[in-house]
């Protein structure tokens, strides 16, 4: 129960289905005294009173377990290290991966307890032959399956989602006002958790220092400076001040950040167009196909509110290789690639390489 309304409703379906249920908080933070600003930031004391006023409410057992020391390891410094390395890492795929389905899971299995449910906008069906899938809410607005993508079968198999099958977030609202739940209006959280200012490049700039490298552009001409390659990631283009203007006039955005050389590329917008992406850390969400190594059809989900693409996929050289049917957008190595079948979240990978549709010459 992570304070949210979403959390709240879905452990209240729970007891209406008549499981035995027990609320539980995770404290990631190692600030306890953290408030929340709004709606940002979340799993600070503030949340955790929220889930503990409606666990009362709903007459459940409540329980603050902290897992502040396995967060920061899994999620917080895997953070640090992705940007130190170039890459740009999604924290909310690291917790659902390494903590809420698998630190939590494992303790509460070790418990006694059959499942961890949780308030995701996504649905859990069951094949003919008793296999779990994973697929999209019903509502597509709201459907989180995205970042659910890195659970496995195992996992899937004790996990519970009562939130998958609702038309609409409002109704969920005006559930938890029915129900006398006091977050029945609390703001949505966003921005990443532990960054609740939003500055992430401030805090990068604090947990990995300053160095000052050069722009360059894609013939390796140098265009601009900066002070620390990891404040950048494939796309920008706020934020570059750079001295030399490109030959056209037009605007320059982030192609490719060089840790070691602590250099960051630019080029134009056209440049971002990515007609391939792979990646070595795959996973099949459920049963796997029958042949990865045959291409199939797919579909591909760079992004958790970006729209799906066709594609085709297949598992080559220790790679899940995706090969869209029209270029993606500004695709950074270590994003997440999620692949859906249908409605169905078939896998996914993080991104370790990337092909540019378009030539460094052209």
């Amino acid at each position: 129960m992570s304070g949210g309304v979403d959390s709240a409703v879905a452990a209240a379906r729970a007891v209406d289905a008549g499981h035995d249920v027990v609320g539980v908080h995770l404290a990631l933070s190692r600030m306890p005294g953290t408030l929340r600003t709004g709606s940002r930031g979340c799993c600070t004391i503030e949340d955790s009173m929220d889930a503990q006023r409606a666990a009362n409410v709903l007459g459940i057992p409540y329980y603050v377990w902290d897992f502040s020391e396995r967060f920061k390891a899994d999620v917080v410094d895997d953070f640090i290290a992705e940007y130190a390395a170039g890459r740009t890492p999604n924290p909310c795929m690291r917790c659902n991966e390494r903590i809420k389905f698998a630190a939590l899971l494992e303790k509460a299995l070790a418990l006694g307890f059959d499942a961890v449910c949780t308030g995701h906008y996504a649905t859990i069906v069951t094949d003919a032959a008793g296999n779990r899938e994973l697929h999209r809410a019903s509502a597509w607005a709201k459907d989180q399956s995205y970042v659910l993508g890195v659970l496995t079968a195992e996992q899937l198999a004790h996990a519970y989602f009562p939130l998958g099958d609702t038309p609409s977030k409002q109704l969920v609202r005006e559930e938890a006002a029915r129900r006398r739940l006091s977050v029945a209006q609390k703001p949505d959280s966003h921005d990443i958790c532990f960054i609740p200012d939003g500055d992430t490049r401030g805090w990068l700039a604090e947990k990995v220092g300053t160095a000052h490298g050069d722009i360059v552009d894609r013939a390796g001409e140098v265009v601009g400076s900066h002070e620390g390659a990891h404040a950048y990631t494939v796309g920008q283009r706020r934020g570059l001040r750079l001295g030399t203007p490109a030959p056209d006039g037009k605007p320059r955005f982030v192609l490719e950040v060089r840790p070691k050389e602590n250099t960051v590329v630019v080029g134009p917008k056209v440049a971002l167009a990515t007609a391939e992406i792979a990646g070595s850390r795959y996973t099949w969400a459920g049963q796997p196909p029958e042949d990865a190594a045959t291409p199939f059809a797919c579909e591909v989900q760079i992004r958790a509110h970006a729209d799906p693409v066709p594609a085709t996929a297949v598992v080559a050289g220790g790679q899940l290789v995706v090969t869209p049917e029209h270029p993606l957008d500004g695709v950074a190595p270590g994003q997440t690639a999620v692949v859906y079948v249908g409605t169905r979240v078939l896998g996914q990978c993080t991104i370790d390489r990337t092909v540019s549709a378009v030539p460094v010459d052209a």
